[in-house]
């Protein structure tokens, strides 16, 4: 095939692709792929950390697919060793192992590494899944099966999609995030109903005064939102209530 001045253009085939004269490409796939020396700006860009997220979950999914039943334990990364609280986590991750759950936490210290702790000393399932932060120094040496993400709404699917319920003991602002949002999920039937029970009354007593005497009494919400949640003090009614709702 010949050009208006009867040259033959170049011609070139990347993969499916062919293109011919200006729209030429110098080099070829496999050497702008292995070139070292080449622009590294791309790494930046969005459609790449699509890739990033799309392996995130590839990951987690794979992973996490044969877990046995198990439940989310939220709580502070702050709660100090040898507590009443923290021997509450321990006393939890012990007795979720016991009603034949695996235990998934955050993976960090303080409540997270409590139930990590009980779930381990029960010789069960102890499931860390942490998140990449400027301050938070890894999963604690009671996971055994660990997932670090970049993202945390991947994270946060993880938590929802391989859990049967969970068990919030007392947290600060990431503990509340995922409470709302697991009560968001049940609320608005994005995920099928699971229980979620929050340990401790006394620290929660407060949030749960504010819901019903401020955010329903002002019709922001539901009475039957109320219903979305347990609280108990007592281990044996929160393995009680996960176990029951969830027919385990």
């Amino acid at each position: 095939m010949s050009n208006p001045e009867g040259r033959t253009p170049k011609e070139q085939h990347l993969g499916p692709v062919i293109r011919r004269g200006a729209r030429v490409q110098p080099g070829t796939t496999d050497q702008r792929l292995l070139d070292t020396k080449g622009p590294t700006e791309w790494v930046h860009t969005d459609p790449w950390r699509v890739l990033r997220i799309q392996s995130e979950f590839i990951e987690g999914f794979g992973t996490l697919a044969e877990l046995p039943p198990a439940i989310s334990v939220f709580g502070s990364a702050r709660t100090p060793e040898g507590t009443p609280e923290y021997e509450a986590g321990v006393a939890i991750g012990k007795a979720l192992v016991e009603a034949g759950f695996g235990v998934i936490t955050g993976g960090g210290p303080g409540a997270m590494q409590a139930a990590n702790q009980g779930a381990t000393e029960a010789k069960g399932i102890s499931v860390g899944l942490g998140i990449e932060l400027p301050f938070e120094q890894g999963l604690n040496p009671y996971v055994d099966l660990g997932l670090n993400f970049r993202y945390f709404f991947v994270r946060k699917t993880m938590f929802v999609k391989y859990a049967r319920g969970f068990v919030v003991l007392p947290g600060g602002l990431g503990t509340l995030d995922e409470l709302f949002e697991a009560l968001t999920l049940v609320q608005t039937r994005k995920v099928t109903r699971f229980p979620i029970v929050l340990f401790g009354s006394e620290y929660w007593g407060g949030l749960v005064d504010w819901l019903r005497h401020t955010v329903i009494a002002q019709g922001k919400a539901s009475h039957a939102d109320l219903l979305l949640f347990h609280v108990t003090d007592d281990v044996e009614e929160a393995i009680s209530l996960v176990s029951k709702e969830t027919g385990h």
